[in-house]
């Protein structure tokens, strides 16, 4: 391996495995895994190699009766979409820039859009996952081939990782069959306080929402025959649904009539093909945005309008998945510098903390690093995490500096 090599491709998953057992024996270079470049993240290091995994893109098993598919990571999600999708099934995950985002990296960032409260997140699909380790090691847990290592809960445990842990190079994932139809009831209010006071109520709800989001202060709401143009407007909260067309009616009629004691302003609801670019516009709202920068919150969902009112206070574009505690935020264009993204996010991440939550920085310029220890020094501080990757990747030789995992 060159000295000079700042981009490592690998054809096969033993050629993967091999490049990453020279690097730790011989040059000790930082990697930065690659899948689609969607949501990379900023490496605190010199001398940086990027893997791209794109070329792991081969799909190794699908049994379709069983609703199970074995793929390698980097096949990108429009073509594992298509896949599967001729078969009557789904990875029901709402993944943006699909035709670029690999699995890989979706499962690395722990991605998972609006209907995340009915259908959940990538850790409740992953069955099977195979790696390689900073020493070249490769190892695999669950799904065609079960081996545990050091005790851990592998499939879970390399979701969300950010690639600081090892590179997953071959995923197993279990499948849901297409939905009949969808529809979308979107609820404008005049204060989040009267969307937090809905909330409570449908946790209670005869109705079973795929989809709870709130949108604040930029509206992203597309409808037939329009544009996705952006305007301010009052927070709105967003319902959707998905099975049979009968039993969706049904839950659209008892949705609104537990909700006309809150008093909405207005109330819109789109069914079928008219529903489609409303969770399209939702599925893209962290990439449909001129920021340079974007963050994403976790907190409990008791706390989610709080934070909202925050944001919007600052400026801050956002959408929330509401019953999960998600918070996506787009920062205002006016903020041009480090220094004034790191004002904005700053009290937002004190709340955020304070009720045990986190803050991970999307997007942002590369240059500007201190963002990302502002908001990411959550995880470098937790005991666990630090040991985890102190045994997994003692030299820190996987994206350093990610997830505050300074560089050894």
């Amino acid at each position: 391996m060159s000295d000079l090599q700042s981009v490592f491709q690998p054809n096969t998953q033993a050629e993967l495995a091999q490049f990453v057992t020279d690097n730790a024996a011989n040059t000790k270079r930082s990697l930065q895994p690659i899948g689609g470049g969607t949501a990379r993240c900023e490496v605190n290091a010199d001398n940086v190699c990027e893997v791209q995994l794109d070329l792991l893109n081969r799909v190794i098993d699908f049994p379709a009766r069983d609703m199970t598919i074995t793929v390698e990571a980097g096949i990108r999600i429009a073509e594992l979409n298509r896949i599967l999708t001729s078969e009557n099934q789904r990875l029901p995950i709402d993944i943006p820039q699909a035709e670029q985002a690999t699995l890989g990296g979706v499962i690395a960032t722990n991605w998972s859009g609006s209907r995340r409260f009915g259908c959940g997140t990538m850790r409740d699909y992953v069955i099977g996952i195979s790696a390689i380790d900073a020493s070249g090691q490769r190892f695999s847990a669950g799904g065609r081939v079960v081996k545990n290592v050091a005790g851990y809960d592998l499939c879970k445990l390399l979701v969300g990782s950010r690639g600081t842990l090892a590179i997953i190079s071959q995923v197993t994932l279990k499948l849901r069959p297409m939905a009949e139809t969808s529809a979308v009831v979107a609820l404008t209010f005049d204060s989040l306080s009267q969307v937090d006071a809905v909330l409570s109520r449908l946790l209670t709800s005869a109705t079973r929402p795929m989809m709870l989001d709130v949108l604040g202060r930029v509206g992203a709401l597309a409808r037939p025959n329009e544009g996705m143009g952006k305007s301010v407007h009052p927070p709105v909260l967003i319902v959707g649904f998905e099975g049979a067309s009968r039993e969706i009616d049904w839950q659209i009629e008892t949705l609104l009539a537990e909700c006309r004691p809150f008093e909405p302003r207005a109330t819109e609801s789109f069914a079928g093909a008219a529903a489609e670019p409303l969770w399209n516009t939702l599925r893209d709202f962290s990439m449909d945005s001129k920021s340079s920068v974007t963050f994403k919150a976790s907190l409990p969902p008791s706390r989610t309008c709080v934070l909202l009112h925050l944001a919007i206070e600052a400026g801050i574009a956002v959408q929330a998945h509401a019953g999960n505690g998600i918070v996506i935020g787009n920062l205002s264009e006016r903020v041009s510098t480090a220094d004034q993204a790191i004002a904005a996010i700053k009290p937002l991440g004190e709340l955020i903390r304070s009720c045990g939550g986190h803050l991970t920085v999307l997007r942002a310029p590369n240059e500007w690093s201190a963002l990302h220890v502002v908001a990411d020094s959550w995880a470098g501080s937790l005991a666990w995490t630090q040991r985890l990757k102190r045994q997994l990747d003692p030299r820190t030789l996987l994206n350093p500096g990610v997830m505050a995992f300074g560089p050894a």
